[in-house]
């Protein structure tokens, strides 16, 4: 077996030699003895060849059980050919190595960049979402710049007016103070003079009369100023206006009424408008609730701000009250001496024409709650009642009257009050009146209001008994000795209820009879009012009067003793204002 091997082995070398050498032969192993063929008919591969081969030496080892047949048959290899087959082998091992270890890395750089190539898939759709966005921010700022670009250049024209005329009032009054100054400088140098003759008097005279009307000319300046100053600023309300009046405010557009909201005070609403109102009739047949349901009107007086504006609309009565807007209600405010509610009063936008319509649920839901409070601003509305809501009606500085009459006093404003206290030497007690609502019509009109009413007001200790009693005379002296022996009696009166400045008013409680009467009742009922339109007028020293119907509630004495009010003064003239 061995010499078979052996025989087999050299039969391969030589095989392989030949392939080196480039000649052919055949070789047979069905029996176990090579068989050679001289020129074959065709030319075999020598790979091919080499494979074979191979295959062969692996049978013959496979045929060898022993070891040491497979020893004796490794020792006739020769040594050059044995490492040139180990060679190729290795080389063969390294290959296939190296190509696995790079077609794992092939894979998980194929894997890493699909990672990658989703991430920048995802990347990108963020960003053409994010440049969208912005495209269309953009675009509503452009349109936002055009629009507010329109409106600075409109406000720059009415600057530019308004600049011309006060440039022209400040002329005219730079031009009257020099003469002022002249006078006073001439003045000053006829004083100096000694002589005393009827003539140089009669001069001074002259002097000091041009001197008063150049004062009033200063002030009548000044009130012309402020007056342009409303006027311009209301100007484009009221161009827009006139032009709408001309068209039923049924056939007013979207645009139309939601610019009259705005310019009205309620502009913050006007966002739930546009999605409700389509022309002005959508208004005019709402209700308080749609206003409250489909506009987010949620304070009671902006909805009553509303109606009544429509009411007018739908009447088409023009009163004075309408052209009184929520700024001079503010400043009327402190003219009766109740800033401390300005807020709001502005917050509800309250202005000239609900001021006329007030009820006390509307004070109360102002957070009016003191009951001099409320007297004070039934009176104030009953003087501009009285004047015909003429807007400068009050008087804020003193005039030249030495002991100004009734009918003068109701027109004082609460700083006017402090002067007049600063005039009767209290002037130490006079800024206690601040946030009082001490006026001239609640002095004059409400029959409670007394010496010891203001007394309390200003602080004066009781044991101060000199100082009580001068300030009495003081005000015996302003109020005349009618209205005085009036408010007398009325204290004396039985079931009387001192007026205090702790009182609260409460709202009405409606007993289970009287829900019946709400169906009933008008809206527009004067009793509801704080202050009636249409009721008769009383006057005491020719100045009117709040009747007894108008303050009932909120003074408990009207109630049980109307009788006592009744000859309290007589009809007088109530539409003859002093300006």
């Amino acid at each position: 077996m061995a010499s078979n091997a052996s025989h087999v082995l050299e039969a391969a070398l030589e095989q392989m030699d030949d392939i080196i050498a480039g000649r052919t032969f055949c070789l047979c192993l069905s029996i176990g003895c090579p068989v050679y063929c001289a020129d074959p008919p065709a030319r075999v591969d020598p790979a091919l060849k080499a494979l074979q081969l191979t295959e062969a030496l692996r049978a013959v080892l496979e045929g060898q059980r022993s070891e040491e047949e497979q020893e004796a048959l490794r020792k006739q290899v020769s040594t050059d050919t044995a490492n040139v087959i180990v060679k190729w082998l290795e080389r063969e091992d390294e290959v296939n190595l190296h190509s696995s270890g790079n077609s794992e890395s092939y894979q998980q750089r194929l894997s890493r960049l699909e990672g990658d190539k989703e991430s920048l898939v995802l990347q990108v759709s963020v960003l053409t979402d994010q440049v969208e966005a912005q495209g269309a921010k953009i675009s509503d700022l452009q349109s936002s710049l055009v629009e507010h670009q329109h409106k600075l250049e409109s406000t720059e024209e009415m600057l530019q007016q308004e600049l011309l005329h006060r440039t022209s009032l400040e002329n005219q009054k730079l031009s009257l103070m020099g003469e002022v100054s002249y006078l006073k400088i001439k003045l000053a140098d006829m004083e100096g003079k000694q002589s005393h003759g009827a003539e140089r008097q009669h001069k001074a005279e002259g002097l000091i009369k041009e001197l008063k009307i150049l004062k009033d000319k200063v002030e009548h300046l000044e009130d012309q100023k402020i007056q342009y100053e409303k006027k311009l600023k209301a100007t484009k309300v009221k161009d827009e206006c006139t032009i709408n009046m001309n068209i039923p405010f049924s056939q007013w557009t979207k645009g139309q009424v939601c610019g009259w909201l705005e310019d009205y005070g309620l502009g913050q609403y006007l966002n739930l408008t546009r999605q409700w109102v389509e022309n002005g009739q959508t208004l005019l047949s709402a209700t308080p609730q749609d206003f409250e349901k489909e506009m987010g009107m949620k304070n009671p007086l902006h909805r009553k701000k509303l109606q009544l504006a429509l009411n007018a609309f739908t009447t088409k009565v023009i009163e004075k009250s309408s052209e009184l807007d929520h700024i001079w209600v503010t400043r009327w405010l402190d003219d009766i001496g109740l800033p401390q509610y300005k807020d709001q009063f502005h917050e509800a936008r309250v202005d000239g024409r609900m001021i006329q319509y007030l009820t006390v649920n509307d004070l109360l839901t102002l957070k009016v709650t003191s009951q001099l409070h409320h007297l004070s601003i039934k009176c104030a509305i009953h003087v501009l009642h009285a004047n015909k809501f003429n807007p400068n009606c009050l008087r804020r500085r003193p005039g030249e009257e030495r002991q100004p009459s009734p009918s003068e006093v109701v027109q004082w404003s609460n700083h006017r009050v402090m002067e007049w206290l600063r005039a009767v030497d209290l002037a130490e007690y006079a800024p206690n009146l601040r946030g009082s609502g001490v006026h001239g019509g609640l002095i004059i009109l409400e029959p409670r209001f007394s010496s010891e009413t203001l007394a309390l007001l200003l602080n004066i200790p009781p044991q101060k008994t000199l100082l009580r009693r001068h300030l009495a005379t003081a005000f015996s002296a302003l109020v005349g000795t009618q209205a005085t022996q009036e408010k007398r009696e009325y204290g004396n009166a039985t079931g009387h209820v001192p007026l205090t400045t702790t009182a609260k008013v409460k709202p009405k409680k409606l007993g289970f009879t009287q829900f019946s009467h709400l169906r009933k009742r008008k809206p527009d009922e004067s009793a509801d009012y704080i202050c009636p339109i249409d009721s008769g007028t009383l006057t005491v020293n020719g100045i009117s009067r709040l009747p007894s119907a108008a303050l009932r509630g909120l003074s408990p004495n009207l109630d049980r003793q109307p009788e006592r009010r009744e000859p309290l003064g007589i009809r007088a003239r109530a539409n003859s204002p002093k300006q």
